[in-house]
């Protein structure tokens, strides 16, 4: 496989965010530091880092009851292309050098894609918290 198949990516993706449940949400963010290691060292994550910095940020939002304005189903989304990331199970083996995280690329892709207006109102409203 030399490139990513966008209807597997998005088969793959659904998937992952229907079994997502509460309970991942500190899986997640106990996993934060081996997730980001992933996109700050691998080429094709590396453009999504600052991306991935603000989808921690959402959902230790969300867990901390800080910001609810989001349906659960955008935090199960971010959560199954975090945790996609990590999973030694998908679409393109990480070990093959050059592609092998291309589709986890493409997953980060996708759920950016999915949630930008979700995305878009959480950022205005950490703006605003920050000021």
């Amino acid at each position: 496989m030399s490139k990513v198949d966008k209807d597997q990516v998005a088969e793959e993706y659904k998937k992952r965010q229907d079994d997502f449940s509460e309970e991942d949400v500190t899986e997640v963010l106990e996993d934060e530091d081996k997730i980001k290691s992933k996109f700050e060292k691998k080429g094709a994550l590396k453009r999504y880092i600052d991306d991935v910095q603000i989808l921690f940020n959402l959902i230790r939002d969300y867990a901390n009851g800080h910001y609810k304005e989001i349906p659960f189903n955008v935090v199960a989304a971010i959560g199954a292309a975090l945790i996609y990331v990590l999973s030694p199970l998908d679409l393109i083996p990480d070990f093959i050098p050059v592609i092998g995280y291309l589709d986890d690329a493409a997953v980060i892709a996708f759920c950016l894609n999915l949630i930008e207006k979700d995305l878009v109102a959480y950022k205005l409203w950490k703006n605003t918290k920050i000021k």
